[in-house]
């Protein structure tokens, strides 16, 4: 008997079953999908230090959260965008990144106006905004019905109180002045050290302003001296509180200078000159002669993953390491919460966190709805630069 051949039609439905059954094979072992984490900060500029830090910091704990099986059996992935420190790009940058990109949450980074400016996109569209940097008080406590915000990181209303303490314990000031840079982070500051001033009873020498711009700071600096400061509160960052550094060398005022902690955002000890070592500046961690097994357990995954690491001064700002580990480590486990990748219950999903063993402490019940900042005042150290080093300021 003579056989037939299969039909055309007949080959492409065989074809086609043979191709269904293999996807059916392959579907379980092919790669979940991932859960998106959007990053936005300076990448470039003066403060490029500290945005890689905190890519730095969200990598090493991505990594670690994968190995371990991702989250809700999904592997996270970092989406990273340049804001240039510009709060116009940093919008732009965070709208892409959740109305195209499609990101679970952003990851806000170094600068308080820029921030200042997602918050309120955040808030709309129901996307968790988590700090690992910027301070202003505003950005967690925000006055929304509706607060999306959260915060691994200072705060300057009690960055301010510790800066107060701090300049009457270790200098005995007794009228300290202010210089800080003319935008909304000094704005923070400039209310935040008023209130902690008339707390503790002490008057104010003057309040002085700087642009971001300013290479001269004389005229400002002198008018706090004529008026008597002992001390200077400074809030700027790393390019601006270097100019304030070097004008005070100019003048030759040997003033003591307590700082927020703009200069650790990048080459101040070069730009500054050997009078970078008398600021002394607040900080929320340092490996700087930190023993604990968790400090050198998580410096020696950096050192693994970025080769260019060789010293301790390449971890420079640590802090911006820190805060961005111990926050995704903190939004991993509010996604795992929630059982879902929608905001509203991310959101919520951070105040059902029970305890994390962090870098920087050992979190316990870090978040509450009337509570978005894990970080206090029983968490900063104060530092300064010793050869390209961040380290503690001795007691």
């Amino acid at each position: 008997m003579r056989k037939h051949s299969p039909s055309p039609m007949t080959r492409r439905l065989a074809l086609g079953a043979t191709a269904l059954f293999g996807l059916s094979l392959i579907a379980p072992v092919q790669a979940a999908e991932s859960i998106k984490i959007g990053l936005v900060t300076a990448l470039s500029g003066q403060s490029a230090k500290s945005g890689e830090a905190i890519s730095r910091g969200i990598g090493l704990a991505i990594d670690e959260i994968n190995a371990a099986g991702g989250v809700l059996g999904r592997p996270l992935e970092l989406v990273a965008r340049d804001d240039e420190a510009n709060p116009s790009k940093g919008v732009l940058a965070a709208r892409e990144l959740i109305q195209r990109v499609g990101v679970v949450a952003l990851v806000g980074g170094l600068d308080t106006p820029v921030s200042m400016a997602i918050v309120p996109i955040a808030n709309q569209m129901k996307v968790p905004f988590l700090g690992p940097w910027a301070a202003g008080t505003g950005i967690t406590r925000n006055g929304a019905a509706d607060n999306y915000a959260f915060r691994v990181s200072a705060v300057d209303a009690l960055v301010d109180e510790a800066l107060v303490a701090y300049a009457v314990k270790t200098y005995q000031a007794k009228k300290p002045g202010m210089i800080l840079v003319n935008n909304a982070w000094g704005e923070s500051n400039q209310q935040g050290l008023t209130a902690a001033l008339k707390a503790a009873g002490l008057p104010a020498a003057g309040i002085e302003k700087f642009e971001a711009s300013d290479v001269d700071m004389v005229p400002q600096l002198t008018r706090l001296k004529e008026a008597g400061a002992d001390a200077l509160f400074m809030v700027g960052n790393v390019g601006p509180s270097a100019q304030v550094v070097k004008s005070l060398d100019r003048m030759g005022w040997t003033v003591p200078v307590v700082s927020h902690w703009g200069p650790a955002g990048g080459r101040f000890d070069e730009l500054a000159g050997p009078s970078a070592a008398k600021v002394h500046f607040i900080q929320t961690f340092t490996f700087a002669g930190n023993a604990s097994p968790k400090a050198v357990a998580v410096l020696d995954a950096l050192k693994a993953k970025y080769p260019a690491i060789k010293s301790m001064a390449d971890v420079t700002p640590a802090v911006g390491i820190a805060n961005a580990y111990d926050a995704t480590h903190l939004l991993a486990l509010a996604i795992s919460e929630a059982k879902s990748t929608k905001g509203p219950a991310v959101r919520d999903g951070f105040y059902k966190i029970a305890t994390y063993p962090g870098l920087i402490k050992t979190y316990d019940k870090p978040f509450a709805p009337d509570r978005h900042d894990a970080l206090g005042p029983q968490d900063y150290v104060f530092t300064r630069f010793k050869d390209g080093e961040i380290v503690a300021v001795a007691n």
